[in-house]
């Protein structure tokens, strides 16, 4: 499923699904990933609630996760952030909404999209959630929807080519808010394999990825469901 052309946007901070940042992943891996989430707890990471665009959205994440901005330009429209340790990332962004996307077809929808974006091998859907409301996200009374979507593909990180793909699990939500015509995407990936040729296997070491339970981080698909879940727009003259 390739990518739409989306209508200009007025607002800087929404955005056609495009120039979407990623993070990727056989030998068993004999690197440790990091000391940091060990050094926070035993068991899991500390979560902190994120201001972001300006304030005006906030959502709970572990700590661990830097934000990219601070490193690189990154679009208006993105909010990103990634735990270079583990190859981990996490994005959330503000789209024009899709009308002729169905609800329960929206977050597999996206995920084939952002597959085709970013020239990804091999996708395959695992898992996708039915039409469920959000009653922490209220506009006039009307809560947004949410759908999710898991998948597993392989992506080249940055402009490497596909003889560097690592096998990645995505886990994508979208949040419909209609009344202000945005789709909400929140995308957390998490490396299953990190090849030797990709610029990842420097910091996180080639073969399979170290699980984050074996070294007291929080699993990603626990970061993915607390950020989804905690994800409120605190100020809507954003949209």
């Amino acid at each position: 499923m390739g990518v739409q052309e989306e209508k200009a946007s007025s607002n800087p901070f929404l955005s056609g699904p495009q120039n979407r940042a990623q993070s990727e992943a056989a030998k068993p891996n004999t690197r440790s990933s990091t000391p940091l989430c060990l050094a926070l707890s035993l068991h899991t990471d500390i979560t902190y609630q994120h201001p972001l665009f300006g304030g005006k959205i906030s959502c709970t994440f572990p700590n661990r996760f830097q934000d990219v901005s601070d490193i690189r330009e990154v679009p208006d429209h993105q909010e990103v952030f990634a735990d270079p340790n583990r190859d981990e990332s996490l994005i959330i962004e503000l789209l024009e909404f899709k009308s002729d996307v169905a609800d329960n077809e929206s977050a597999v929808w996206f995920l084939h999209d952002l597959a085709s974006e970013e020239d990804a091998e091999g996708t395959l859907v695992i898992e996708q959630s039915g039409v469920l409301e959000a009653p922490g996200v209220t506009y006039y009374n009307t809560p947004a929807v949410v759908t999710t979507a898991v998948g597993q593909m392989a992506i080249s990180k940055g402009r490497q080519g596909r003889e560097a793909q690592n096998i990645v699990k995505v886990y994508l939500a979208n949040l419909r808010l209609k009344e202000v015509d945005t789709d909400v995407l929140i995308t957390a990936y998490e490396p299953i394999v990190i090849n030797p040729l990709s610029e990842s296997a420097v910091t996180v070491g080639a073969g399979v990825a170290v699980p984050a339970a074996q070294v007291g981080c929080t699993p990603m698909d626990e970061v993915f469901k607390l950020a989804v879940t905690s994800f409120r727009v605190l100020d809507w003259s954003l949209f």
